[in-house]
């Protein structure tokens, strides 16, 4: 509907403009006389003729009546020829008026093309600024709707096409049906649908890996914590330097086997490690997007940011952001405030909820691995988002605090100033 709306008023512009010009090419440069009204005027004159200067004229011409000896007899205005010579130079219209089988004198009548075609140009150069007046409008608000239904639209998937890669699947991508890519991003939000899912049954998938590496863990121990009691025993009880050094060396290959166990069931916790971190210098006008873009709810009233450069990795500053927030957003659904200041070398971004905060004494443990809040039980987790988040700042020589607000709980993330490390 939008789109035909545009298209008409494009094509009624150009139509009016083509037309203007057209009538104005073609106009022609002499305006003929009324042959009606010059017969009229004829005739009046030489029905009039005896009483001429008395004569009202009733057609509303301009002319001017002169006798065979070029007397001025009768005139209807001023600035009109008064002779036959001027009425040649401008072209007006000369006729006799017969009288008693001969020629009385003569009516010029003037020739008013000039200031009609001046009124026409005037009017033209009126009409043609408006219709491309109308056109410039019509253009811009193209441009506009190009512009959000097509090109915004790209720059979205192109976030989300950052977040897809750096890992985040949680928020969804914004779609309006309305535009002409509503289809499309539907698509593109049932493929992270899908890889989240797909990505919830390899987390799943991993969590039985590790419960059956605890549980090998703990069968292969419970042996070889027997195998080293008896081979303790056995060194106390050999008498000959051999034996008891060939004890010594079961006790010690049974603590080997121990250690390489302990590590095999650690090395289990420690994949997060394994994400990369790779800050360099942003401009710190990219906060406001990063914050906007990931309070995807819009609960949150961000301020202006002061300009600086900071030394950051924008994909996995992006995620603790979207870690934040993703909290506050399936633990307390509140309004957020979010406050930005700087401080010596750094910049602090303060995100505050209305949810109450957390018990003080659970306060240290919030940002441990598989750890949260104990009025959060009710809800799914795995109690990794501010785990990764303090692991990312940290990464980038920042730092994230946690702490009970005025109205909640309070996280800061505190970005080092490029130079500033």
């Amino acid at each position: 509907m939008k789109k035909s709306i545009f298209l008409t008023s494009l094509v009624f512009a150009f139509i009016a403009e083509i037309t203007m010009l057209v009538i104005f090419t073609v106009q022609k440069t002499e305006n003929w006389q009324d042959a009606v009204v010059v017969n009229e005027i004829v005739q009046s004159v030489k029905k009039n003729w005896d009483k001429i200067r008395d004569y009202k004229d009733s057609t509303g011409k301009d002319y001017t009546v002169v006798n065979n000896n070029g007397t001025v007899l009768y005139s209807t205005g001023e600035g009109i020829s008064r002779s036959i010579n001027e009425a040649i130079i401008h072209r007006d219209t000369i006729l006799d008026i017969e009288k008693d089988g001969g020629i009385a004198g003569k009516v010029i009548i003037y020739n008013n093309s000039a200031q009609e075609i001046k009124l026409w140009k005037r009017k033209v150069f009126t009409i043609m600024p408006a219709a491309v007046f109308i056109q410039f409008i019509v253009c811009l608000a193209c441009i506009i709707y190009l512009k959000y239904t097509i090109i915004r639209p790209f720059y979205k998937m192109k976030s989300f096409a950052e977040r897809i890669a750096g890992g985040n699947l949680d928020i969804p991508l914004e779609m309006d049906k309305q535009n002409l890519f509503g289809a499309f991003t539907e698509s593109f939000d049932i493929m992270r649908a899908e890889l989240k899912r797909a990505q919830a049954a390899e987390a799943e998938a991993n969590a039985s890996k590790k419960e059956l590496v605890a549980n090998l863990s703990h069968d292969i121990k419970t042996p070889v914590a027997s195998i080293k009691a008896a081979s303790e025993l056995g060194a106390a009880l050999a008498n000959e330097d051999s034996i008891k050094e060939s004890y010594l060396q079961i006790e010690h290959k049974a603590d080997q086997i121990n250690t390489l166990v302990n590590n095999l069931f650690t090395a289990t916790l420690e994949e997060l490690k394994q994400l990369s971190v790779s800050p360099s210098d942003i401009d710190s006008r990219e906060l406001k997007k990063m914050l906007e873009c990931s309070d995807y709810l819009h609960y949150a009233d961000i301020h202006n940011i002061p300009e600086c450069i900071l030394y950051a990795d924008k994909l996995r500053l992006q995620q603790v952001f979207d870690n934040i927030f993703a909290n506050s957003y399936k633990y307390v659904n509140t309004k957020i405030d979010v406050k930005v200041l700087m401080e010596e070398e750094k910049l602090k971004i303060i995100i505050e909820d209305y949810g109450g905060g957390v018990k003080e004494e659970e306060l240290p443990f919030l940002k441990n691995k598989f750890r949260r809040g104990s009025n959060t039980a009710h809800i799914e987790g795995a109690g990794l988002g501010l785990y990764i988040s303090d692991y990312f700042m940290g990464e980038m020589n920042g730092r994230l605090i946690t702490r009970n607000g005025k109205n909640g709980l309070e996280v800061t993330v505190v970005i080092p100033l490029s130079g500033g490390i």
